[in-house]
């Protein structure tokens, strides 16, 4: 991924395993080499994470910012994790990063299917207000969807997204990199990541 803006794409193709390990080692990589990451991971996984860099110059180091790792799985619902009860199905690695942070109680899905749920939750607002409002393809969050990835980039945290983003495909106004993601590696296309023996993946 370069600098330059919306030419900074480089959409290639890999074979599923093992080069997409190598290519998501290669991003866990360079956010270790950063003081301040984040990594994000959309649909079989959202993820945020992120610390805040500091500069040489400063006398007393500024307090860090906190990481925030965020999980979306589709069709998950609270009751299928060990944190919310599960006893029948182990969880234990979600379970101590709930054990670790903050276990939220009272959070809902923007709406029932895929597209408009990440949409909710990328720009805060409800499908009445949202562009997006079903699995539809051809649409994509507009130039003027200020999404939360964006938001943390200007509060100074780095941001990456693995797995689904289904908010804008090739071309469009919506792809990860000009919605506020700095790294990316997944399906831009809901119906593509139907397809667990995929071809290729977007990067």
């Amino acid at each position: 991924m370069g600098n330059s803006g919306v030419q900074a794409f480089l959409w290639t193709r890999h074979r599923p395993f093992p080069k997409l390990l190598n290519v998501m080692n290669r991003i866990q990589q360079v956010w270790k080499r950063s003081r301040s990451f984040a990594p994000f991971s959309l649909a079989a996984g959202i993820a945020f994470s992120a610390a805040q860099s500091h500069s040489a110059e400063t006398l007393a180091p500024a307090p860090r910012k906190p990481n925030v790792i965020f999980i979306l799985a589709d069709d998950l619902g609270y009751g299928d994790l060990g944190c919310y009860g599960q006893s029948k199905i182990k969880t234990p690695n979600i379970d101590k990063l709930a054990a670790e942070g903050i276990r939220f109680t009272d959070c809902y899905a923007g709406s029932t299917v895929c597209a408009p749920s990440r949409a909710t939750l990328m720009t805060g607002l409800h499908t009445g207000h949202n562009v997006i409002r079903g699995n539809t393809h051809n649409l994509a969050l507009g130039p003027k969807d200020l999404t939360v990835a964006e938001l943390l980039k200007q509060a100074g945290y780095r941001t990456g997204l693995i797995g689904k983003w289904g908010l804008g495909d090739e071309g469009s106004s919506g792809v990860p990199n000009k919605k506020g993601f700095e790294e990316f590696v997944g399906y831009l296309d809901q119906t593509h990541a139907h397809n667990d023996d995929t071809d290729y993946l977007w990067r």
